[in-house]
C-alpha cells in the first residue's frame, strides 16, 4: 500500500550530512528585451543625409517602428535630421509632451482629429481635401493661432492625397484661406509607390506629376517651401525625387528597402531573451502543439520565453533559428503565444542569451530573414513586436563636426 504523501515522515538529516552552501540569487532581468543601438540610428541618418544631399525628415511613427519614438527622435535630431514625421496627431503631441520642439509633421488628419491641440502645439498638418482644410481653418481661427499646412497630392499611389482632378480647387481655396492669415501653406508632399524597384519608371512619373502639382500650387498664389516626395528608397536610390527634403522611415532603423541593393545601413534593434529550461529527450519526441516536429535522434531542447504574443511569427517553426553563444540553432515545433523551443547542443547553459533578431554581420537572424520566412516586409515585423519585451537603449557616441555629412 502506498503511504499518503502528507502522512509520510520527513527525512531527518544525520549528523554527518554536509549542508550545501545556499545558492546566490541571480540579479532580476526581463525575460525579453528590445535593445536599441542609437549609434546605428545616428549613423543611418548620417548616411541618408550624405546619400540624398537633402535635409532629412526622420519618421518616428508607430513608436519609431517599435524602437521608442521619443528616444529615437532625439537621436535622429542630434545626428542632423531637421524634421520629425508621424502618422497621427496623438503621436505628434506625445513628442511635444516629451519636450521635443523640432518641426513635427502629421499626415493622418481629418476634420474629426484633435485639431485644436495640434495647432496649440505647433504641429504641421497634412491636408488632402477641402473638408479638412476648412476644418483646420475653423480650428485655427477659434484658437487665434496660425497653423502650417502641407497639401498632399496623389502622384500615382491611389491612397492618400488629393486626386489630380481635385488638386486645382484645393490649391485655389487654400490660397483664399491663406489670406485670412491663420492657415499657412508651407509645403506640398506626396508618396511613392515603386521606389523600391531600381529603374522603375514609376518614380520618374511620380516626380513629374509632383513637379506639375507644385506649379499649380504656385499659380494659385501659394508659395510652399517644403517639398517632399522621396521615401527611404528614393532618398538612397533616386536623387531626382529629393526636391527640398526627404522623408525617411525604414532606413533610419537599418532596413534596406531598395530591391537587390545595399547601402550600408545598420539594424538598430536586437530582440533577445534567454534559456529558461533545458531537457534531454529521446528520438521521436513530439515538440509543441500538434507535434508538428519530432526529434530525429536524442536531442537537447531549450525553452525560450517568447512567442507570437511578443511578435515572434508562428511560421518560425519552419526554417526559423536563433543565435546562442554565437551559434545558430533551429526552432523546433509550433511557436506558442509565450514560448518557443530550440534544439541546442549540450554545452548550452541555463540562462544563456538567445538572440532572436540582430545583425547579419554578427551571424544573427535579421528582420529580413523573418520577413522572407513569413512573406511580409521588415516594417511589419518591427512594428509587430510586443510590449512585453522591455526596451533598453544603448546611447550613441556624440558625432564630431568632422564626422557630420557636408
Amino acid at each position: 500500500m502506498i503511504t499518503p504523501l502528507r502522512s509520510r515522515p520527513l527525512p531527518v538529516p544525520s549528523s554527518t550530512t554536509t549542508t550545501a552552501a545556499p545558492l546566490r540569487a541571480p540579479q532580476p532581468a526581463p525575460l525579453a528585451e528590445r535593445v536599441v543601438d542609437h549609434g546605428a540610428i545616428a549613423r543611418n541618418v548620417s548616411r541618408l543625409l550624405a546619400a540624398s544631399g537633402r535635409p532629412v525628415m526622420a519618421v518616428v511613427k508607430a513608436d519609431a517602428f517599435g524602437h521608442g519614438a521619443t528616444a529615437v527622435a532625439r537621436t535622429a535630431l542630434d545626428a542632423g535630421a531637421t524634421w520629425l514625421g508621424v502618422a497621427t496627431i496623438d503621436e505628434a503631441l506625445a513628442l511635444r509632451a516629451s519636450g521635443i520642439r523640432a518641426p513635427v509633421f502629421a499626415w493622418l488628419v481629418d476634420p474629426w482629429c484633435h485639431l485644436a491641440a495640434a495647432i496649440e502645439h505647433s504641429i504641421t498638418l497634412s491636408c488632402a481635401n477641402l473638408e479638412t482644410l476648412l476644418a483646420i481653418e475653423s480650428a485655427a481661427s477659434a484658437a487665434g493661432l496660425p497653423v502650417d499646412v502641407h497639401l498632399e497630392i496623389d502622384t500615382g499611389m491611389a491612397r492618400g492625397g488629393a486626386s489630380p482632378a481635385t488638386w486645382d480647387d484645393l490649391c485655389y481655396v487654400a490660397a483664399r484661406v491663406e489670406r485670412a492669415r491663420v492657415v499657412r501653406v508651407t509645403g506640398v508632399w506626396s508618396h511613392l509607390a515603386q521606389a523600391a524597384l531600381p529603374g522603375h519608371t514609376g518614380v520618374a512619373d511620380a516626380a513629374e506629376a509632383f513637379t506639375h502639382a507644385i506649379a499649380v500650387a504656385r499659380a494659385a498664389g501659394l508659395a510652399p517651401t517644403e517639398l517632399h516626395l522621396a521615401n527611404s528608397a528614393a532618398a538612397l536610390a533616386h536623387p531626382l525625387a529629393g526636391f527640398t527634403m526627404v522623408r525617411t522611415g525604414a532606413a533610419v532603423y537599418g532596413i534596406e528597402t531598395v530591391e537587390g541593393r545595399r547601402f550600408g545601413l545598420e539594424p538598430a534593434l536586437r530582440l533577445t531573451s534567454r534559456v529558461t529550461q533545458l531537457r534531454t529527450v529521446p528520438a521521436g519526441t513530439g515538440v509543441g502543439y500538434l507535434h508538428r516536429f519530432r526529434t530525429r535522434a536524442d536531442a537537447t531542447l531549450a525553452l525560450v520565453p517568447v512567442g507570437y504574443g511578443d511578435g515572434v511569427p508562428r511560421e518560425l517553426c519552419d526554417g526559423g533559428w536563433v543565435s546562442i553563444d554565437d551559434r545558430p540553432f533551429a526552432v523546433r515545433g509550433t511557436v506558442s503565444m509565450d514560448q518557443l523551443v530550440v534544439e541546442v547542443e549540450r554545452t548550452v547553459a541555463l540562462g544563456a542569451e538567445v538572440v532572436l533578431l540582430g545583425s547579419a554581420a554578427n551571424g544573427e537572424p535579421t528582420v529580413q530573414d523573418w520577413a522572407a520566412l513569413t512573406n511580409t516586409i521588415p516594417h511589419d515585423i518591427l512594428t509587430g513586436l510586443g510590449q512585453r519585451a522591455v526596451l533598453r537603449h544603448l546611447p550613441a557616441r556624440p558625432t564630431t563636426d568632422d564626422e557630420r555629412p557636408r
